[in-house]
């Protein structure tokens, strides 16, 4: 196994642990939040994607600046 896929598969362990013993709730939602916190963070993921999104149509000149960054920094690797 991946030395990445442990360490996730421990991180994700080791939070549905703390979601059941301290979780606020009766026993049956504290299992079921502590089994899919994991979403949080997915969810997290695409609202900042499609933040940077929005702010490449709301601002142009941070479009550009990133473009340009990103092939400098393509033609400096």
């Amino acid at each position: 196994m991946n030395g990445g896929v442990a360490a996730a598969i421990i991180v994700y362990v080791i939070g549905v642990l703390i979601g059941i013993v301290w979780g606020d709730g009766r026993p049956v939602i504290r299992m079921a939040y502590a089994l899919i916190w994991p979403v949080g963070i997915a969810a997290f993921a695409v609202t900042l994607a499609i933040l940077l999104i929005a702010s490449l149509i709301a601002f142009p000149g941070f479009a550009i600046a990133l473009v340009l960054a990103g092939m400098a920094f393509w033609a400096l690797r």
